[in-house]
């Protein structure tokens, strides 16, 4: 089983669980793929919202919401007004279903999310219809971030999936190899630039450019991108760390609780017996000295 495998059954696991479901899967991997058992350990914890649409993703509940897309962004590019307003009204219809389907999943899984979890949640939906890309993101079962669409802009997809090299179309939008996120940008906006809206607009003087590397680019911004990746792997980890420790620090804490709770309980009853047993050593002896005291008489 390859990391991504590995990292879409994690992503599915309850928030709470994660840490030590995660930790579970590292140590199982480390006998026989230590480079495995290393991805696995760094994998980010999904954000709530992230959570919630892989378990749609593991559903398959996400394809119609993403197959809607490409018409809604033809009524747009084709400015019909009516088809535009219908196809809005069956978005509005979806995402909001949708939205209640994924808050059913989080409760069955013993996790409910909140109305603020739930807006973000249907942000990404959205996010994955007018953004082909941003659609191949949540329907990869592998996103670990919420995706919000603006504008007209294409969606942020940097740091949004457990394995960007397992899901090309999330960059590329085609079956091509993956390619790497700023080059996939460079094309995008390659291809913003030659369409005929573009064309229209005033062109300042070609200014002459400083010959580049392409290669060298590209190899630059692949590095960057991995020591940032890496860079934020490790931050998630150590929170994830902070948090696996300070849930174990809480337990003590509730542990020891408990303990002086029974200690105390003990230390009472202690004194109720003793208070007890010198009452009943006081009246013994009020009897017996009366007792002396009658046979005296």
């Amino acid at each position: 089983m390859g990391f991504a495998d590995v990292a879409r059954e994690l992503l599915l696991v309850a928030p709470a669980d994660f840490v030590a479901e995660r930790t579970a899967r590292q140590r199982a991997a480390r006998k026989d793929d230590r480079d495995l058992a290393t991805a696995i350990g760094a994998l980010r914890k999904p954000a709530p919202a992230a959570w919630v649409i892989d378990l749609l993703a593991d559903e398959g509940a996400l394809d119609d919401a993403v197959d809607l897309g490409p018409a809604l962004r033809k009524a747009q590019a084709d400015a019909d007004p009516k088809e535009i307003a219908t196809l809005r009204r069956q978005r509005s219809g979806v995402v909001g279903a949708l939205a209640q389907a994924g808050a059913d999943l989080a409760e069955q899984a013993g996790h409910p999310v909140t109305t603020a979890v739930l807006d973000q949640v249907r942000a990404t939906i959205e996010a994955a219809m007018a953004d082909p890309h941003a659609g191949a993101a949540v329907r990869s079962g592998l996103l670990v971030r919420a995706l919000e669409s603006v504008g007209f802009d294409d969606v942020d997809l940097d740091g949004a999936l457990a394995d960007p090299d397992a899901v090309p179309d999330a960059w590329s939008g085609s079956d091509a190899p993956p390619i790497p996120i700023e080059d996939a940008r460079r094309s995008r906006k390659a291809s913003r630039a030659s369409s005929p809206a573009a064309a229209r607009e005033p062109k300042s003087a070609p200014q002459r450019e400083p010959k580049t590397d392409p290669a060298a680019e590209r190899r630059a911004a692949r590095e960057a991108e991995a020591e940032a990746r890496t860079a934020s792997r490790e931050a998630d980890a150590a929170l994830d760390r902070a948090e696996s420790e300070l849930g174990a620090a809480e337990d003590r804490r509730a542990e020891l609780e408990r303990a002086l709770a029974d200690a105390t309980a003990e230390v009472e009853r202690l004194e109720r017996t003793r208070d007890d047993a010198e009452a009943a050593s006081d009246h013994a002896r009020d009897v017996f000295t009366a007792a002396r005291k009658r046979r005296r008489t």
